[in-house]
């Protein structure tokens, strides 16, 4: 009994956060941070759409969001981590985001528009991998519970997703960019509020191209980059596919929210499955219902019963993938690295993969059945499950602190 009491009292204390840790600043920014991409992704080729872009124009402004992904989290991950500060780069980025995107009503044609969103992506993209070494500098040797703290970022996707739904309906696309503009601006108040955790001292790791010269490293970026190549035709075009197959703006923002919803579960629940089944399994089951997802969306897109079970696949195809690759990227890129490496994550995974997929998604658009979309980002997903397959494994991992199982 008193065995059983103690393995209870473990259990509970593995699940508990850090007293000193300020779990509502850093929940309050996620949920503001994800609440502006719940505004952004549902409704940004719609807004585009209705201002008489064409899809291949429509794909490329939203890639521009993505592309910068690829040079801005680095260059501000470099800077941020030669001056050992995060959060003034955070606030700055934040509130002239805000300004950037608040002048998207301004330009209405192709080029000059395209020079704004690069402008506010360029500042967009700084935010997030800094804030989350942020995260897990407070975090320290619990970085397993990230989870219950980025979830708050899925609720502000999903209020923010289904708030705009209703209104866009109501008043029309047009508010999307003020919309944006108010959240970025909240956003950098609340990161006033967070303080800057010192970093974790560990051994010196050396130069990053040391880092990534692991091939279990190259493995993992490359595999991200495979996932987010197969969501880009999602973040640029699933709003307009799904309205083409007869479903309406406010139904369409509940599906997004929906996806969210399930992406939420699965962030709670990490903790236990990374200890209890282990990384590279939970990447390559994230893979293949990612490739599940896409195919059944192909193929499926007319039936709202299959609407709803294929966004409740995003727990895996985003939450699960999400919750692996930030947890790996963190034990891999250790002490003054650390800045740098959640960069390259959003550089190459969210930013090549996404941008790529974007842009392929708006040449398919314009020449292929829509459908075609979604077969492209299942192969995708697909050739990510072989990389992670063959490169997810074996000493280095262990090396690193991570079941290697």
């Amino acid at each position: 009994m008193s065995r059983r009491r103690a393995r209870v009292s473990r259990r509970s204390a593995s699940s508990r956060l850090p007293r000193s840790l300020p779990y509502g600043r850093l929940s309050a920014f996620y949920a503001l941070y994800f609440s502006t991409l719940g505004l952004i992704l549902p409704f940004w080729s719609v807004y585009l759409d209705a201002a008489g872009f064409s899809a291949s124009q429509i794909g490329a402004l939203v890639g521009a969001m993505l592309g910068l992904k690829i040079i801005a989290p680095y260059l501000w991950g470099q800077l941020a981590d030669h001056l050992g500060r995060r959060l003034p780069i955070i606030r700055l980025a934040a509130l002239l985001a805000g300004l950037s995107f608040a002048a998207v009503p301004l330009f209405d044609g192709f080029w000059p528009l395209l020079a704004v969103v690069i402008l506010f992506a360029f500042f967009w993209n700084a935010a997030l991998p800094q804030f989350e070494a942020i995260t897990f500098n407070h975090l320290r040797e619990r970085a397993d519970r990230y989870g219950q703290i980025r979830v708050w970022g899925s609720v502000g996707f999903i209020l923010a997703s289904v708030g705009l739904g209703a209104w866009i309906e109501q008043v029309g696309v047009q508010v999307l960019p003020y919309a944006v503009a108010v959240a970025m601006a909240l956003l950098a108040l609340v990161a006033t509020l967070v303080r800057e955790p010192p970093a974790q001292t560990t051994h010196d790791p050396g130069p990053i191209g040391q880092t990534l010269r692991q091939p279990v490293v190259a493995g993992l970026l490359l595999t991200c980059a495979f996932m987010q190549l197969s969501h880009g035709p999602y973040y640029g075009f699933y709003s307009l596919y799904v309205r083409s197959h007869g479903h309406g703006e406010s139904l369409i923002g509940w599906l997004w929210a929906l996806g969210v919803v399930a992406e939420i579960l699965t962030f709670l629940l990490a903790p236990r499955w990374l200890r209890r089944i282990g990384p590279r399994r939970l990447m390559l089951a994230a893979l293949g219902m990612a490739t599940l997802r896409w195919t059944l969306l192909a193929l499926f897109a007319e039936s709202l019963a299959m609407l709803v079970l294929i966004q409740c696949l995003h727990m895996a195809s985003f939450g699960l993938y999400h919750a692996v690759g930030v947890f790996l990227i963190n034990r891999l890129f250790l002490g003054r690295q650390q800045g740098r490496g959640q960069a390259l994550y959003s550089a190459i995974s969210l930013g090549l993969g996404g941008a790529i997929g974007s842009l392929l998604g708006g040449v398919l658009w314009d020449y292929a059945p829509s459908e075609a979309l979604f077969l492209f980002a299942a192969a995708a997903a697909g050739t990510g499950f072989v990389v992670a397959w063959l490169s997810l494994r074996g000493p280095a991992l262990a090396r690193s602190g991570v079941d290697s199982r």
